[in-house]
């Protein structure tokens, strides 16, 4: 071995100013001159490790890659529930194994509750939320397009509109599916607030029409379009839809509750959302803009947060 390649590997071994061993990985290694080699045959590349703060950038970097690359799977795997739900339910409708009527509404009930369900397969990253909105902004596009006739997706028609006409889908399909981007960009797993709005939408509002349809003969003097067996199945399954999923969420962790306090403002939520849905307002403003609305503010006055 010459005597520049055995100076070289002593240089190398144990850094000149620190004395610390290269493999150290919180050692910084300086380049060395190479007026050091000065006759020998070639230069030995500098090393240099990285210091702590370059390694947790590269760290967070990759870590921030990986939510990305989960969240857009969550994201596709949704999306694909969403449509196979429709799906499905297009297909029962036309076996006539259920009434239109129905099929509409269980896709009402369930489309919403489904997308709740799903926030915890998303990343713990901030961007999480916004890859989750995705999903109801997709759908939005689709009743814009078809609501404007630009296309005609029967299915979609006959699965959440009343009578097969188009235009339905630009009112309360369309308010229906921004309610769900709302709750998700502004409260997402964070707050009970859009947890209880949501519930009160789909399972509250969703079960009222049904059961008011069959049983509501008996009106509410105040609104002869409403029924005394909607309006209590309004707030009976909007309270236990509302309670079931915040046990869900807390079962996980995302929620620590009072659950004697939870039990009684979730109530009074209920309740207002059940006297909202009962007033004669559905010709100015839709169930699906009231009723979540209200829920939201009546839960956040209540949770505070």
């Amino acid at each position: 071995m010459s005597l520049s390649l055995s100076l070289s590997l002593s240089l190398l071994s144990s850094h000149p100013i620190s004395g610390r061993h290269v493999g150290s990985a919180a050692t910084h290694v300086f380049p060395i001159s190479p007026r050091v080699f000065r006759g020998s045959m070639s230069v030995w590349p500098a090393r240099v490790s990285l210091d702590p703060h370059t390694l947790r950038f590269r760290v967070s970097a990759a870590a921030r890659v990986g939510h990305l690359l989960h969240d857009a799977g969550a994201t596709a795997a949704v999306l694909v529930g969403a449509y196979g739900l429709v799906l499905s339910f297009d297909n029962l409708s036309q076996r006539k194994l259920i009434q239109q009527s129905l099929s509409r509404k269980l896709v009402h009930i369930l489309s919403g509750l489904l997308f709740m369900v799903s926030w915890p397969i998303f990343s713990t990253s901030t961007e999480a939320r916004y890859f989750a909105a995705l999903v109801p902004l997709v759908n939005c596009l689709r009743l814009v397009i078809n609501g404007l006739s630009l296309v005609k997706d029967d299915g979609l028609i006959k699965s959440v509109t009343r009578e097969g006409n188009p235009k339905e889908l630009l009112r309360g399909p369309l308010y229906y599916v921004l309610m769900l981007i709302l709750s998700a960009l502004v409260f997402w797993r964070d707050s009970p607030v859009g947890v209880i709005s949501l519930s009160m939408m789909c399972g509250g509002d969703g079960v009222a029409d049904i059961i008011g349809r069959r049983f509501g003969s008996m009106k509410i003097f105040y609104n002869e379009k409403k029924s005394w067996a909607g309006s209590i199945s309004m707030f009976v399954f909007g309270f236990l839809v509302s309670i079931g999923m915040l046990y869900f969420y807390s079962i996980l962790g995302y929620y620590q509750l009072d659950w004697i306090e939870t039990l009684q403002r979730v109530a009074l939520v209920s309740l207002v959302a059940t006297v909202i849905e009962s007033l004669p307002i559905t010709e100015v403003v839709d169930d699906n803009i009231s009723v979540p609305l209200a829920s939201m503010v009546a839960a956040y006055l209540s949770f505070g947060y």
